[in-house]
């Protein structure tokens, strides 16, 4: 069965299906560097990956879309204090001409393991 979370007519929060949670942020907030967009997306994606029955050392993979690639280094350094030491997922950066809102300098996707029960 498939569960989604925190579904509107446009999108799910987030979707799990055979212990596998899928997921997408972006930050809250559209001001500050990147810095502190990471800060606020990476909380957010905490957030959704606990009401899904996940957790950051579960992550599977990550998909990092960065409008300038010159804010790797800003993103790397909160990314860096955030994943827990061993839990590090496969992940891509790729630099986009533009993502959905002007403001937003990075979004994610997440691919994650249900927590065991």
């Amino acid at each position: 069965m498939i569960h989604r979370h925190g579904t509107t007519k446009r999108y799910s929060d987030s979707t799990r299906f055979n212990g596998t949670i899928h997921l997408v942020e972006v930050p809250s907030i559209e001001h500050g560097d990147i810095v502190e967009q990471t800060r606020n997306l990476l909380t957010l994606v905490e957030e959704r990956l606990n009401e899904a029955g996940s957790d950051r050392r579960h992550l599977l993979m990550v998909q990092v879309y960065l409008t300038d690639m010159a804010d790797i280094d800003g993103f790397n350094s909160v990314w860096d204090n955030w994943v827990p030491q061993g839990c590090a997922p496969a992940r891509a950066c790729i630099q986009v001409v533009a993502l959905a809102r002007p403001g937003w300098k990075v979004e994610v996707v997440v691919t994650a393991a249900q927590l065991e029960i």
